[in-house]
């Protein structure tokens, strides 16, 4: 199945940790290269998440963004460290003591605010993890539909320019006949110039060699293959666009042999109107997972 390389996804989730908001976006790069842009609440999840994004997707320069926006007051659940409170009122007694001064007022707004000290229920902690997960999952699989819809569109454009290049390879064979008379034809007229006398049939082998020498039917045969090579590797259901991009450019080989071996004047124009429709399915491969 072709997939393109660009797509973008974004979903939303909302409960007790507030609201997370999922963006992946992704465009063309030569391998997996992924980004990911986490709020701390959740950067333990990392491994778990690059290992769901290297499952889902082959190639590209990947980019994910996850942000999580406060609850309302009063939504999220609460729960002050017991343990971390006491030993912080230990060392405020300590501290008090080795200075030698009255007992002070104690800012319990201060106190909450210690590292620590306050933080979020136990459970709201597990359900953002679970919720994050999923929704870096829905996110990721709609990122994956897109590119698969972005992929149809673009095997529909290779598909196309394939079969106007194979219309250009039949009506370019059905002329090398003619091609070939009339190198024949130069040739004797060149000898008529001349007025020499030359045994028949030396003048064979020569134009045989001629002939050989300036026969594209072989690079024809070539353009014909990768044609059939392309065709199976855009049906095929593994990642195609390294196999692809390495066929463009046989293509485009193929193509200036033609070019620089014809002797006739509407196959060189063909050969340019070849390299014309290979350039613009390269264009196209550059976006192909």
């Amino acid at each position: 199945m072709i997939a393109s390389m660009t797509g973008f996804a974004r979903h939303e989730r909302t409960g007790p940790y507030g609201t997370l908001v999922c963006e992946i976006r992704s465009v063309n790069h030569r391998f997996l290269d992924a980004t990911l842009r986490l709020p701390d609440s959740c950067r333990a999840l990392e491994p778990v998440l690059r290992q769901a994004l290297a499952a889902k997707l082959n190639r590209g320069k990947v980019d994910c963004t996850l942000q999580q926006r406060a609850a309302p007051t009063g939504v999220a659940g609460l729960d002050i460290d017991q343990e971390m409170l006491k030993r912080l009122l230990e060392r405020l007694a300590e501290l008090k003591q080795a200075l030698a001064q009255p007992p002070a007022q104690i800012d319990l707004i201060e106190l909450l605010r210690w590292p620590g000290v306050l933080r979020e229920s136990d459970a709201a902690g597990d359900e953002l993890q679970q919720s994050a997960q999923a929704l870096f999952a829905q996110t990721l699989t709609e990122l994956a539909s897109a590119r698969a819809r972005e992929g149809e569109r673009l095997s529909a454009l290779i598909e196309q320019r394939l079969s106007a290049l194979s219309q250009m390879i039949d009506a370019t064979r059905v002329r090398l006949p003619e091609a070939q008379a009339r190198i024949r034809q130069r040739f004797a007229e060149r000898l008529q110039e001349l007025r020499v006398q030359v045994d028949p049939e030396r003048i064979e082998q020569e134009i045989a060699l001629l002939l050989q020498r300036f026969d594209v039917a072989e690079e024809l045969d070539r353009l014909s293959g990768h044609i059939v090579e392309a065709r199976r590797a855009l049906a095929g259901s593994e990642p195609a666009g390294r196999r692809l991009d390495f066929l463009m450019q046989e293509f485009n080989r193929e193509a200036n042999t033609l070019s620089s071996k014809s002797q006739d004047q509407e196959t060189t124009r063909t050969a340019v109107d070849m390299k014309v429709l290979i350039e613009q399915m390269r264009e196209q491969v550059q976006n192909i997972e």
